[in-house]
């Protein structure tokens, strides 16, 4: 396993195990960042996961979908092409182990009983602006994905809109519970992490931790 890959974007490198929380801001910045990743992932063979909110950005997915059928240097790759309904909102609510049991399904299934070597799945975070879940629900889970990534070999972006997700509290608890953060095209380590087993035993509205206001180490792509 490769410690480091390009995650697509120029100067921009993943590691294994990442679980990003990309900010930005409309449709078109992202996918500027969905489809360069996705697009990366097949190059390198990768299983690419994505499950989308915005028909717009499914179509974009499945666009991808199929130009990778035909194209020899994506071919290696497959790209899995889902929407929140489905997914994070199946049966009309969001429940946290459900969700988690899907990626254990989803990402198990393509390392195990496909085969591949590596994962990258990406979430589109707005269906939880939709009224079918609340904001605790959604950090709790965020925060328990720390504790599924190193099970296997894969990387998990979860795309926040930040013309969307205007609740600051909110905002800097989705920074709590993402260990690394993409914002304005520079990846970086989170000084704002707070490890699972801490920030479960917290209240969401709790302070930051003492590093806040220290500056991430960008990533540069190797």
């Amino acid at each position: 396993m490769t410690t480091s890959m390009s995650m697509g974007l120029p100067g921009v490198s993943l590691a294994p195990g990442d679980h990003i929380c990309a900010f930005y801001r409309g449709p078109a910045e992202r996918d500027e960042i969905l489809v360069p990743y996705l697009r990366e992932g097949l190059r390198a063979g990768d299983k690419c996961i994505c499950v989308t909110d915005d028909p717009l950005a499914d179509d974009a997915v499945r666009d991808l979908a199929t130009e990778s059928a035909a194209d020899p240097d994506l071919a290696g790759g497959h790209l899995q092409p889902l929407y929140s309904r489905s997914t994070y909102l199946l049966d009309g609510f969001f429940a946290i182990d459900r969700m988690i049991g899907f990626w254990e399904s989803a990402v198990g299934g393509a390392v195990v009983g496909e085969g591949f070597g590596f994962v990258r799945a990406v979430g589109e975070m707005t269906w939880a602006l939709s009224g079918l879940s609340v904001p605790e629900d959604l950090l709790t889970y965020e925060s328990r994905l720390n504790d599924f990534l190193p099970r296997y070999p894969q990387v998990v972006l979860c795309l926040y809109d930040l013309a969307r997700f205007t609740d600051g509290e909110v905002l800097l608890d989705i920074l709590r519970t993402h260990p690394a953060v993409l914002i304005s095209g520079q990846l970086m380590d989170n000084p704002w992490y707070i490890e699972p087993d801490v920030y479960l035993n917290r209240h969401p509205g709790t302070a930051l931790p003492p590093s806040a206001g220290a500056v991430g180490s960008v990533r540069a792509a190797p």
